[in-house]
Formats: structure tokens, sequence, C-alpha cells
């Protein structure tokens, strides 16, 4: 019965993006909602221009009309037995389509003005913050603890500061996500082997209802790069980026080991660590520049990397960190 769950979820979650691809590309195309490539960006990026951007409504109603179809059968093998164990799989659900409701009011902003900006930094923030204060609201009043699992050392209790640094953690990780798209198929590829990972994990730990979402989740990445492999021919936008960040938090959030970030998320803190770092050099070097371009993947594409060949090397990082993470869960708990 495992077995059959895993696969309506997987089958679902691919073929269902793969499909509305058929519909929606064209849709985007017929609405002019494409996508406007940044002035600074590098030269050759702007044969994107007008590629049409939202694409991430493809996997977002896959993987929310996957959860549904599975709902029935998984309530009947008895994995949504408490209402936590609820909370952690649709109530993670939830929050990340909350990040992509933000993201989506992003990408209209910015379709509808013509220029690569939508809303403000603090507003993004603020509504960011907002999303993940009621996910982690909803936990506590589902029966969570502010304790958190790390592998080797058991639980740890973090006390009130864990809503603080959880919703940090959040934010921060969803932008991170959000940094890591920037060229042809690059944040699905690596976000498919963390979702792989936190999967596995949620089968090793028996959570089901969490390994079907990470499964289902998977399978909806390769399905969405039958259309985003270079060269794409829709981008994810924020609509997408912000719900895959807000995703993969759900997942490790859901293992109540958000520390699987770390590793799962290698490429992620790289992404938004080498932005940090070129802003911060800049500025005190007046003008210098630590990389050829930030976020990271650029500066590789700007030294002559394909796009295939970085997504390539960041999906193999991707996976490392994945089998880490694995690992930890493994021997570790």
């Amino acid at each position: 019965m495992n077995s059959m769950i895993y696969l309506i979820g997987a089958v679902w979650g691919f073929g269902m993006t793969a499909l509305l691809g058929r519909w929606l590309i064209p849709f985007l195309h017929k609405l002019h909602f494409g996508q406007t490539i940044r002035e600074i960006g590098p030269s050759w990026h702007k044969n994107k221009q007008g590629t049409p951007t939202m694409g991430g409504l493809m996997f977002i109603l896959a993987i929310v009309t996957g959860m549904l179809v599975c709902l029935p059968v998984a309530r009947s093998m008895g994995y949504f037995d408490t209402t936590l164990t609820q909370v952690r799989v649709f109530g993670g659900l939830a929050m990340a389509v909350g990040f992509g409701a933000i993201g989506f009011m992003d990408d209209y902003i910015g379709v509808v003005k013509k220029r690569n900006l939508g809303l403000t930094e603090r507003q993004k923030l603020v509504l960011q913050f907002a999303v993940a204060a009621a996910y982690l609201a909803s936990l506590a009043l589902s029966g969570d603890d502010t304790g958190t699992v790390i592998p080797f050392l058991g639980k740890i209790d973090l006390g009130p500061g864990y809503y603080i640094l959880a919703a940090v953690l959040l934010v921060g990780l969803v932008n991170a996500v959000n940094f890591t798209d920037g060229i042809d198929g690059l944040n699905t590829t690596v976000t498919f082997f963390a979702f792989l990972s936190l999967a596995l994990c949620a089968g090793l730990l028996s959570m089901t209802g969490l390994s079907v979402l990470g499964i289902c989740a998977a399978a909806a990445c390769i399905g969405f790069l039958v259309w985003n492999f270079h060269p794409a021919k829709v981008f994810m936008g924020d609509t997408g980026s912000l719900f895959l960040g807000g995703m993969v938090g759900a997942l490790a959030f859901g293992l109540d080991s958000p520390i699987l970030l770390l590793p799962v998320g290698l490429v992620y803190w790289a992404e938004i660590l080498s932005v940090v770092l070129q802003v911060t050099y800049f500025k005190a070097t007046h003008g210098k520049r630590l990389f050829k371009m930030s976020p990271i993947h650029h500066h590789f594409e700007m030294s002559g990397w394909s796009e295939v060949k970085i997504c390539g090397g960041f999906g193999l990082v991707s996976l490392l960190g994945g089998a880490i993470a694995f690992c930890c869960v493994m021997w570790g708990v």
C-alpha cells in the first residue's frame, strides 16, 4: 500500500505539471506575461526577453491537487491520525502556497509595469514573515513544542527563542531559493534533489504523509523541467521560486529537524552568501567586485560555463548535500 500512494503522488506530480505546460505557456504568451531581463545581467540573456514567467503555477497546481488526490488513500491508511501530522503536511503546503502568492503579486506587478521590479523589499519581507509566523503558530496550536531534533544529539528545547530563529530561517531560506533561480533549469534541478532527499528522510522516519508530499514535489520538478530545461520555454518566476522555498522549509520543519536545511540547502546558502559578500566587498572597496557577477551561478556563467553545465554541477552539490542529510538521519537518530 505504501508504494501505491507514492506512485500516485509521483505520477500525478510529474504528469499534471508536464500537461499543464501545454495549456499554460500559450496562455501566458497570449497575456504577454513575459519576463523582463535585467540590464545588468549577462548580455546573452537578452534573447530570453519575453519568455513567459509565472510558470511556477504549473507545479503549484500539480502538487496541491496531487495531495488532495492522495488524501483519501492516506487517510484510509492512518497517515493523518493526529492534528499535528495534518498541520505538518497540509499546513506546510499552505505556507508554501502563501509564499507563492507573494511571488505571484511580485511577478504580476513586474509584468504589468514591464520592468524587472515588483513589490518593494520591505513589502516582501513583511509578507514573508507574516506567512512564516502563521505557519509556526499553527504548529504551536496543534501541540508542537519548541524543541528541534539535531542528529547525534537528540531533541533540544530552544524555548521561546525557537520561533524567532525559525521565522528568520524560513524567510532566509525562501529568499535563498529565489536567488537560485537565474538560469534555465537551475532552481528546478537543485530543488528536485532537495525534495528527494527530504522525502527519503521522512520515509526513513515513517512520516509517510511528508514523504508523499516530498515525492510529489520532486516529480513535479521533473515535470517542470520538460519546459524549463535549456533553452527554457517558460520561467517559474518568483511565483514558483518562493513556493519551492516554502516547500523545502515545510518538509524540514515537518521532520522536526530544520538543521537538515544546512546540508540540503548547500547551493541555496552559497547563492545568497555570494550576494551578501559581493555587496559587502563592493561597498568596502568602493566599487571592486569579489565575483564577476552574483549570485554565484552568474559568476560561473561569466567564466564560460554553459547553463547546462552549471545545472549539472550545482545539481551534484545538491545531491551531495541531500546524501549528507539522509546519512545524518539514518545514523544520527
